[in-house]
């Protein structure tokens, strides 16, 4: 169970010169011992900036990266989450020699760690911390027991066929409500299940079969084999009946608001009175939020006509693959073996500090955050970033109010909800109280589940209270940044707010291209095809004249046929569709934090650093920030789930759409990267 996050950035310097450019004006001054921020080292020289930008930015780390093994991929996004890590590892063992005090959060930070580097201990205990939760699935004796399941697992973030969110009403945004959708798919997208006319695609579902039959039979099931073909079947029969991703991302259509009484005509024979119960929200809730009511009828029927026994194996196999992390290591190895080795292609493990580490992060994210805050984000880096932030809002209003396509009625609406955005920079205003979770040295599996019950439970507590405006989707160590429509926020963590992104060092021009173009893609996502749907207030409603409606429809049209011809894995393209909103704010937010640049000059000429201007500097600055290699298979599992396009398309893309970028770098008609003027897409 989660709360609903929509528009997030990923899906995530020495000094140096470069060699000068052989066009382009240059202002008389030249600042030389300036910092640029631009990694000149990283550039390929032998590459035309006009015929693929991206790879002339980037080119030289292209052709000498190697992706780490225990990576699915390698670039700025996981260089500074890697860099994060052992920071957190240094906070985290610094507490357990701290000896805390017996319920503080500093001893529970130092409990979770260290039950889970206790690989001793879990070897010895082997399944005997699941068997409680076996004997759960065990005492089903009738399918009218299955709610009250599947309501236990929602609590326990179990894979399930269908998941519980509590979030803003998309209509009525000062009230929490429920959320059902979709789940309980094992593989990443429905396309692993069904396409049979994809090799790659089969071949995976293949190794899906052989992965549960191994972890059944490592669990003790002698038809292990019979059982793991029982599970795929049943999950396949889900894949069939559930939405597309691109389905998924109309917040209209998945706006099904269904009172708790009628609750039994779309899925007849479903115990909801019992589900309820057991979540826990009995009299708090008067309705749902139903997001796919086709799938959840087909699902029920599923479900009917499917034998008890099969769906006991289902809800096993759940069990026992969720906690695969902590249990013996045989198990550890093989749900790896998979699901990132068959599935991403990484050939190693992270060592197993580091995924102590990313275990107490999940689980006490905040309160590890506020120590990372204190040691590693200062108070100046803060308030340049407010500054930049105030900028990107001055441009974007300024941009509305010079749109030659939007009406003045839909501009008088667009100029509210931008007044009206909420930016959070750095870290939450409060923080989460942990006192209520409760953690067990020694008891990794338990620590797990009682970490995932009390998000939930915070979560489902909500419901009937006021909207907290002061949560974070995010942790102050996260490398990312996101927009929520529901509270009209944009939200930068402290950790992105380092080189690449921000250089508190260097020269404007690089902060804007990076880090101003990450603010003006989050500002962006606020007015992308979907964003654009909510008002200032966080509530679904049409604010757009039809004849604006239209104008946009176009142009969305358009980036939708540019990306859907990019492809970065032979035979798979972009899905233009499923990563719009994506390529909007990407296109939008580089548009706006140029202006913002430009703004910040006040009408006075940018620094030559060497040898390149201003505006060279800005554009190698959004460049270098979507460096990025991937491994073959994780290309694709993000072909098919990420909303956002690979790295690569997102700085070529963006830039073939700017008419500034092509003045900057002499881009002429006949040069790879060209476009002709109608053709280029500006929205924002």
């Amino acid at each position: 169970m989660q709360a609903k996050l929509l528009g997030s950035l990923a899906l995530l310097l020495a000094s140096s010169t470069v060699t000068p450019y052989a066009f382009g004006a240059a202002p008389a001054k030249t600042i030389s011992a300036q910092h640029s921020g631009i990694v000149a080292q990283n550039n390929d020289t032998s590459v035309r900036q006009q015929d693929d930008f991206y790879r002339y930015v980037n080119g030289a780390w292209l052709n000498t990266a190697e992706i780490p093994a225990d990576r699915a991929s390698t670039g700025a996004f996981m260089d500074l989450r890697d860099a994060v890590v052992p920071r957190l590892q240094a906070i985290i063992e610094g507490l357990s020699k701290s000896k805390p005090a017996a319920g503080t959060d500093a001893r529970k930070i130092a409990d979770i760690y260290a039950s889970y580097m206790d690989t001793k201990t879990i070897e010895a205990q082997g399944l005997k911390p699941l068997q409680a939760d076996f004997a759960k699935v065990d005492a089903l004796n009738d399918a009218a027991q299955i709610p009250a399941l599947m309501a236990w697992l929602n609590l326990v973030s179990i894979k399930a066929p269908y998941d519980v969110q509590v979030h803003q009403d998309n209509k009525d945004a000062t009230k929490y409500v429920i959320d059902m959708g979709q789940s309980g798919l094992g593989m990443p997208d429905r396309d692993y299940y069904l396409k049979d006319d994809d090799a790659k695609l089969k071949g995976v579902r293949a190794k899906y079969l052989e992965h549960v039959a191994k972890m059944l039979t490592l669990a003790g099931d002698a038809q292990a084999d019979a059982h793991a073909a029982e599970v795929l079947a049943f999950e396949t029969e889900l894949a069939k009946v559930q939405w597309t991703k691109v389905e998924l991302r109309d917040p209209i259509k998945a706006y099904n608001k269904i009172d708790i009484s009628k609750l039994d005509e779309l899925t007849p024979g479903y115990d909801w009175k019992s589900y309820l119960q057991t979540l826990g929200v009995t009299g708090k809730v008067d309705y749902v939020i139903v997001s796919q009511p086709s799938y959840m009828s087909a699902m029920q029927k599923i479900l009917q006509a499917t034998p008890l026994a099969t769906l006991k194996t289902y809800f096993k196999w759940q069990i026992l693959s969720a906690s695969a992390g902590q249990l013996p290591q045989k198990f550890d190895d093989e749900s790896f073996a998979f699901f990132n080795t068959t599935l991403r292609g990484t050939p190693s493990q992270e060592p197993r500090w580091k995924r102590g580490v990313r275990l107490v992060d999940s689980g006490l994210g905040e309160s590890l955050g506020k120590l990372y805050v204190a040691k590693h984000f200062p108070a100046q880096s803060k308030a340049r970033m407010e500054t930049l932030v105030g900028n990107l809002l001055a441009a974007f209003k300024q941009s509305i109010d010079t749109l030659d396509w939007m009406s003045p009625a839909t501009k008088v609406e667009a100029q509210a909800k931008l007044a009206a955005f909420m930016p959070k920079i750095g870290y939450p205003a409060k923080w989460k109280d942990y006192s209520a979770l409760q953690i067990t040295k020694g008891d990794t599996v338990g620590n797990l589940r009682r970490m995932r019950s009390f998000a939930s439970q915070r979560e489902l507590d909500k419901l009937g209270k006021p909207i907290d405006r002061d949560e974070w989707g995010m942790t102050p160590q996260t490398v990312n940044a996101y927009y929520n429509p529901e509270l009209n926020e944009i939200v930068f963590p402290a950790a992105i707010l380092q080189p690449p992104f921000f250089d508190a060092k260097a020269d404007d021009a690089v902060n804007y291209g990076g880090i101003g173009a990450v603010i003006g893609h989050e500002i962006s996502h606020g007015f992308d095809d979907q964003g654009a749907q909510f008002d200032g207030k966080g509530n679904l409603r049409d604010w757009w004249t039809k004849e604006d409606h239209d104008k946009f429809a176009a142009k969305t049209a358009s980036l939708v046929k540019q990306y859907s011809t990019f492809s970065p894995v032979p035979g798979y393209n972009v899905n233009g569709e499923l990563t719009l909103g994506e390529n909007i704010a990407d296109n939008s937010g580089a548009a706006i934090a140029y202006k913002a640049y430009k703004l910040s000059l006040h009408g006075k000429p940018a620094p030559v650093i060497g040898g390149l201007t201003g505006d060279q500097r800005f554009f190698m600055g959004f460049g270098q920030v979507w460096r990025s290699k991937m491994r073959e298979q994780q290309a694709i599992v993000l072909i098919k789930t990420d909303p956002h396009s690979p790295g690569e398309f997102r700085a070529n893309g963006t830039l073939r759409n700017m008419t500034p970028f092509y003045e900057a770098f002499g881009v002429k008609e006949g040069d790879k990267m060209f476009l002709q003027t109608g053709e280029r897409v500006s929205i924002w």
